[in-house]
């Protein structure tokens, strides 16, 4: 004789194949890493970090749908996020905590490096915290006197077309800091890391406000999609110190 299922059974049995779901996504990843796993499952394991019970695959697969990749789903704004069914407050909780920790892990990996000798990580890091913004970052990281990295931080956020950089900002934070030394970097939301214009007259003019400080700068770099511009690869840092040692202060650059 057939038995008809309550609510309460149909609700334990979805429950008990959610639960087995994320078991076998987190044992597949303690047996090999992020190997063979798609985008959507990453999410859909993200989002179960602040969702005990609640299946979570369909709201994953719509997140991906919607902001188009892995990156773009984990620096969505979260009233972007919420948008999405299934979606809410404790679900993001996962998605923003795993990328703060990700950073916070890049950057000790780069405290009291020699980032002009260990480039490779500085960009990985840059790459990491800046590049897919969705609004242009100024990122400034501070070295001391022996050229190792005292901490970085994201000082000016713009619009997506530009950023307002305030050299005396920049002076006071450096103070703060005890900072002898400083590298810029900021991220260009296009993908297309070419300067514009403002881009190489706020560089000079940071050269020029930190030269009158004692202050050196060894590097502004521009973050794109998959490269970047660097102003001391192409000897603009180096003319433009230049440049101040001459007294061309008022010229343009």
């Amino acid at each position: 004789m057939m038995t008809m299922m309550g609510p309460m059974e149909k609700m334990r049995m979805v429950r008990n194949r959610s639960d087995g779901h994320r078991l076998r996504l987190r044992e597949k990843f303690l047996d090999s890493g992020l190997t063979g796993f798609h985008d959507y499952e990453i999410i859909e394991l993200l989002l179960t970090l602040g969702t005990p019970r609640k299946d979570c695959k369909a709201a994953a697969k719509e997140l991906l749908s919607r902001f188009a990749t892995l990156h773009g789903v984990i620096d969505a704004d979260p009233s972007d996020l919420v948008k999405v069914r299934g979606v809410g407050p404790m679900n993001i909780f996962g998605l923003k905590f795993v990328k703060a920790v990700s950073e916070k892990y890049f950057e000790r990996m780069i405290v009291s490096q020699d980032p002009i000798k260990n480039s490779k990580d500085l960009l990985s890091f840059l790459y990491l915290t800046i590049k897919d913004r969705g609004r242009e970052a100024f990122r400034v990281v501070y070295l001391d006197a022996k050229n190792r990295v005292i901490t970085s931080e994201v000082l000016f956020e713009g619009s997506l077309t530009s950023s307002a950089v305030y050299p005396r900002e920049v002076i006071k934070a450096a103070i703060h800091h005890q900072a002898a030394a400083l590298i810029f970097a900021h991220n260009h939301p296009s993908g297309d890391p070419t300067p514009s214009p403002e881009d190489y007259a706020i560089t000079r003019q940071l050269v020029f406000s930190c030269q009158v400080m004692g202050l050196f700068v060894h590097e502004h770099i521009v973050i794109g999609e998959n490269s970047h511009f660097s102003f001391a690869d192409q000897g603009l840092i180096r003319r433009y110190v230049k440049e101040y040692t001459e007294g061309k202060y008022g010229e343009s650059g």
